[in-house]
């Protein structure tokens, strides 16, 4: 087991185990985005820090078919910093939440060595809750979009190198639009931040530890690429055309991989946390 997961093997709470707690009309969500872990300042601008952030934590909330109302933001702010610097990090929180709708109704700063950024979303209870554990035996599991330039990006930094300000290490992508067309005809979900091989191990445990007969192979660089932020998601395989069809209509590619069955998974990555 896990560090994280021993850690939060501690708290009895039932609302934990989703990409978000859902307690009463609400999902509450909440990540961290830490200097020299998540990213070096160097790599990105003030802005992009701050707009990625957002973006992830959306990310988790999205994945659950809820709809983001409310952003509390906590940051720990290193003390050189200048007011400049600050403007350019409000700019990037507000950016993304102006997109999404979301009102920043708070949080608390305090100074530090390094950036950290910790934010809470507050949304909207969905008529249909998209959990990790609702996968069934029989079930397709399928991704959207394409796995592993996250981790070509962050490659290519770590040697040195740049990238494009569009690519998705720094600017993840969130198929908002597929879930919402989606979201009611498909059994599990939650978004692919691990890495494809862990977060589906996640999923797969979650729904009564079941296992996937794999049809497609995926490399393994490709299946640890984490912060991809994609979706993963299963659904009854009499509904593959009505889901092809509604990817068609948000535009965004799937690629089934695998089918549920009676087995167990076991991840082929190594752990992400600590």
């Amino acid at each position: 087991m896990s560090k994280e997961a021993i850690f939060i093997s501690h708290f009895g709470s039932k609302h934990i185990g989703d990409d978000g707690a859902v307690v009463g009309n609400y999902v509450y969500s909440k990540d961290l985005f830490c200097e020299d872990i998540h990213f070096k300042r160097a790599w990105m601008s003030l802005e992009q820090i701050a707009q990625k952030s957002m973006l992830v934590n959306l990310s988790d909330a999205i994945a659950m078919n809820a709809k983001p109302k409310y952003a509390l933001i906590g940051v720990v702010i290193p003390k050189a910093f200048s007011y400049e610097q600050l403007r350019e990090l409000s700019t990037g929180f507000q950016k993304v939440a102006h997109r999404y709708g979301v009102e920043i109704i708070g949080g608390d700063t305090t100074a530090g060595e390094k950036l950290l950024i910790s934010i809470s979303i507050i949304s909207d209870k969905p008529a249909k809750v998209l959990y990790r554990h609702g996968a069934k035996i029989g079930d397709l599991v399928a991704f959207t979009g394409t796995l592993g330039d996250s981790y070509k990006g962050l490659t290519r930094l770590l040697r040195g190198g740049r990238i494009n300000k569009q690519a998705r290490f720094i600017s993840p992508k969130i198929k908002d639009s597929f879930i919402a067309k989606s979201a009611k005809y498909l059994h599990s979900g939650m978004d692919i931040s691990d890495g494809l091989s862990k977060d589906l191990s996640r999923l797969l445990k979650e729904s009564g530890n079941v296992g996937l007969h794999v049809t497609k192979k995926i490399p393994k660089r490709v299946a640890c690429s984490g912060e991809e932020y994609e979706m993963l998601f299963s659904f009854d395989a009499r509904q593959k055309k009505c889901i092809e069809r509604r990817a068609s209509q948000s535009r965004t590619k799937i690629t089934i991989i695998g089918t549920v069955v009676r087995k167990r998974y076991v991840c082929r990555c190594k752990e992400h946390h600590f």
